[in-house]
């Protein structure tokens, strides 16, 4: 009878808590800010690129991604004189990671590692279809970029970049996709 009365009170009693879930609908994704204002058919977002990340010893970085997190593909250093940086490129299979070293005494990246000395995330990249549409939409919606035109990036493909100050902290680059 005792076992009776446990089954019983596990099935009237089990706690159970209720947490309300909130699913966007298709619609809801339509009125948010960031899409709102973004002409269909014009210049559409890609995926993540990379992650770049400004290293104070270029070796030291490269060795701890291909060794301790052997990570998939850790490239050699490539000069980018235009951007003031070395580069290495560590593939992950979905995504990378660019490492970044100073190239030069005005490079951007002396200037972020004499204020950051240990490193840090510098800036995101994602890729978009139509680079020129989509500078002209960005600076339309009073988005600042660091230079008047594209360069070309690490890829061999156009880049922009945005002002971290117009974008929520974070300096984005732009990349034809």
């Amino acid at each position: 009878m005792f076992n009776n009365f446990r089954q019983i009170i596990t099935r009237t009693i089990r706690p159970t808590v209720n947490f309300p879930i909130h699913r966007l609908s298709s619609t809801d994704a339509d009125k948010s800010p960031i899409t709102a204002n973004v002409p269909s058919g014009v210049w559409k977002l890609g995926k993540l690129n990379h992650i770049a990340v400004a290293v104070p010893c270029l070796d030291e970085a490269s060795s701890f991604f291909k060794n301790i997190l052997q990570a998939k593909s850790v490239s050699g250093a490539v000069p980018l004189k235009e951007h003031g940086v070395h580069t290495v490129f560590v593939d992950f299979g979905n995504t990378k990671i660019e490492l970044l070293f100073p190239l030069g005494e005005n490079s951007p990246i002396k200037k972020f590692l004499e204020k950051n000395k240990s490193g840090g995330i510098h800036h995101i990249c994602i890729e978009v279809d139509n680079i020129e549409e989509a500078m002209k939409h960005i600076q339309h919606q009073n988005i600042r970029t660091l230079t008047e035109n594209t360069k070309i990036g690490a890829h061999g493909k156009p880049v922009i970049f945005l002002h971290p100050k117009d974008c929520g902290g974070i300096l984005i680059e732009l990349e034809q996709a």
